[in-house]
């Protein structure tokens, strides 16, 4: 995969149903398990995914108490539930129709969480925001979606970082576009190198009209974060290029890497200064499900728009126009993640504890991940500083690559098949996510608790010293 044809529509489903053959494993070994078939494991470990809460961590108080009373007024009068929840239920009903969460809400969601985003991103970056360039969506993936829709035509190239997001490359396909690949430099710390976003956007022209440039940082799988230079830089490379940016940020939540900070492309563009700061064109995407809320079922985000043409404005509203508005349940969900529980609030201490205790988990498990495999035979990893992925390579040797071929599965479906039948761990592939030709990779999530990340490292660590020396 070193052309710009090296993701291509019929590589991207077989990913996709790489996936979805560990999940349907998973799902017969469990159920084996439950009807009696012993195995020398009582249960399967899933940490393929990054459900926070199917994999153990549990929701975050206030959240729930919230969206109880949203759901169910009568408990805003009691008083079981902390006054500063009940106050702010009580706050998002006046701003719906009839004082419902049943009711639609305005395209661009409930303007009192527009504010709240608004305020978040001005604390954040130094910047006061245009309430009308924000869009409250359904996760991260629908705005992603919403926004290449507006941007990528047939022979549109997007420029998308290997490894990546699987759904991502797959909506661009299903639009008619081209996934042009760029590579993380894995030596580097998953560095993203200006010389390689210029070799694949020349390699691209001349095949694709390449408008559309796609971050990902925190790095997801990968657990890198940009620097503020290196961030300068991807700035100045859009600039030169005439490329728009879409900013995937949903790890901004847990940056845990020592000395490291993270550093929103919102900021970084402010502070550059004209003509950077007024030209470059940029959307920036936030979820609930991989804050440390870890609201993946809530489907709740927003993005924000910097830049556009102003004559462009009214047809990116018309076009959210189109699918209503977001969950109302997921909007409540983002007022709490960028409006969290103030110290002078009831609910302070117990959510300060609570956040503490997942992020907590996070960097331990990060830490404890990369000290184990650090010292197993066979297997490497790069600094995890952010994000809830593990991103680990496999030096598979050539037994097992062909052993694969024969299986006709990619080598890393190929042990993390077998790491789930011997062990009832499962983990994703790293074929899934995008890799460097020759090599390997399994990604494991980190927002577990550390208990069962212990087991599941006890268990890779098992299989993995028996497996090279079935393969050596």
């Amino acid at each position: 995969m070193s052309s710009m044809t090296g993701i291509t529509p019929k590589l991207i489903g077989l990913c996709a149903s790489a996936q979805e053959i560990l999940n349907r494993c998973a799902r017969q070994i469990t159920a084996e398990i439950e009807q009696g078939v012993e195995k020398h494991y009582k249960e399967v470990l899933n940490v393929s995914s990054g459900d926070f809460h199917g994999m153990g961590l549990k929701p975050i108080t206030i959240t729930r108490q919230v969206l109880a009373a949203c759901f169910y007024p009568s408990l805003l009068n009691d008083e079981s539930l902390p006054l500063d929840a009940r106050e702010r239920a009580q706050s998002i009903l006046r701003e719906t129709e009839a004082g419902s969460i049943g009711s639609y809400t305005a395209a661009r969601g409930i303007k009192k969480i527009q504010a709240s985003v608004c305020k978040f991103i001005t604390k954040r970056d130094g910047v006061v925001p245009d309430p009308d360039n924000i869009y409250i969506t359904n996760g991260s993936q629908t705005g992603l979606i919403i926004v290449l829709k507006l941007l990528v035509q047939r022979e549109t190239g997007v420029l998308t970082p290997v490894p990546s997001n699987s759904t991502f490359n797959m909506a661009v396909v299903a639009l008619g576009g081209l996934v042009v690949p760029y590579y993380l430099h894995e030596e580097q710390g998953w560095a993203v190198q200006l010389e390689e976003l210029r070799r694949a956007l020349h390699t691209a022209r001349g095949r694709c009209n390449p408008t559309v440039l796609y971050i990902i940082n925190p790095g997801s799988p990968t657990g890198h974060v940009q620097s503020k230079d290196s961030i300068e830089e991807v700035i100045r490379f859009a600039a030169e290029e005439r490329l728009f940016l879409m900013v995937d940020e949903v790890h901004q939540d847990n940056v845990y890497g020592k000395g490291i900070e993270f550093y929103s492309y919102r900021r970084v563009l402010a502070e550059m200064g004209p003509p950077y700061s007024s030209t470059v064109e940029l959307a920036c995407f936030n979820s609930i499900s991989k804050s440390v809320m870890g609201e993946s079922g809530l489907r709740g985000g927003y993005l924000e728009l910097v830049n556009l043409d102003p004559l462009v404005l009214p047809y990116v509203y018309n076009y959210f126009n189109l699918t209503v508005c977001a969950s109302v349940g997921g909007q409540i969900a983002v007022d709490l993640m960028v409006d969290p529980p103030q110290p002078t609030q009831p609910s302070y201490d117990l959510y300060t504890q609570e956040v503490q205790s997942i992020r907590r988990a996070i960097r331990n498990n990060a830490q404890k991940t990369l000290e184990v495999l650090s010292g197993l035979p066979g297997i490497s990893c790069q600094p995890v500083n952010g994000g809830i992925f593990a991103f680990p390579r496999l030096h598979l040797s050539q037994s097992v690559i062909k052993h694969a071929k024969e299986k006709q599965l990619e080598p890393d479906l190929l042990y993390s098949l077998r790491l789930l039948e011997e062990e009832g761990l499962c983990v994703g592939a790293g074929c899934v996510h995008g890799q460097k030709e020759g090599t390997h990779h399994i990604r494991i999530c980190l927002a577990t608790p550390e208990n069962t990340m212990k087991d599941v490292l006890q268990r890779l660590e098992s299989f993995q010293l028996r497996f090279i020396k079935e393969f050596p």
